[in-house]
């Protein structure tokens, strides 16, 4: 079993890495929120990992954190639910946000990641109640701030941007940010991606 990798980054093609570890060059498939905090090319990585075997392919997904692993094989646990779609939703939700959304039954924002429809969400709502203590995803972040980040993804969804670079932004802001000033920062980091 591969659990961890340390290599060097050679190619950026979401989802996929490929990292150079040691002269050998492995194809990883990682969630969006992991593609958005790797290093530049040829900069050292090092990648929480989960082997896939299957009949016709041996798969190797990669993460930031061992939390993101953990989650991961958590959404594999549940029926119907496949490493691409558990892959969909770590890209669609940050833990926290994934978290929030378990315990708060939120559909509506599982429905909005690509592949997950109304029932799927449900029961992922249903399988995943409790399992986020495991993982260190925390379900009682600071309300406001969940809630400034919240309006500050919106807005920049209403702009035009997709969910994963709102996320994306949203994250890199300061968590004492008024919704103003996060939107126009937010703005300015994403016309510089």
């Amino acid at each position: 079993m591969i659990g961890r990798l340390t290599g060097i980054l050679l190619e950026k093609n979401p989802p996929q890495i490929l990292l150079d570890v040691q002269g050998v060059g492995y194809e990883l498939d990682v969630p969006m929120s992991t593609f958005y905090n790797l290093p530049a090319l040829l900069e050292k990585v090092v990648l929480h990992t989960q082997l896939i075997v299957r009949e016709d392919a041996h798969l190797l997904y990669g993460f930031a954190s061992s939390d993101e692993r953990a989650a991961f094989r958590q959404l594999l646990k549940i029926s119907g639910v496949g490493p691409r779609l558990a892959l969909s939703v770590l890209s669609g939700l940050s833990l926290n946000d994934l978290a929030l959304a378990v315990a708060n039954k939120e559909a509506g924002r599982l429905i909005k990641i690509p592949g997950v429809g109304k029932k799927t969400a449900e029961r992922l709502l249903l399988e995943l109640q409790g399992k986020f203590e495991l993982t260190g995803a925390s379900v009682t972040a600071g309300t406001t701030e969940t809630l400034s980040n919240n309006d500050i993804v919106n807005a920049l969804q209403a702009l035009g941007y997709s969910s994963k670079e709102a996320d994306w932004a949203a994250k890199q802001l300061a968590k004492e940010i008024s919704v103003s000033d996060g939107i126009r920062q937010a703005l300015k980091l994403l016309s510089r991606a």
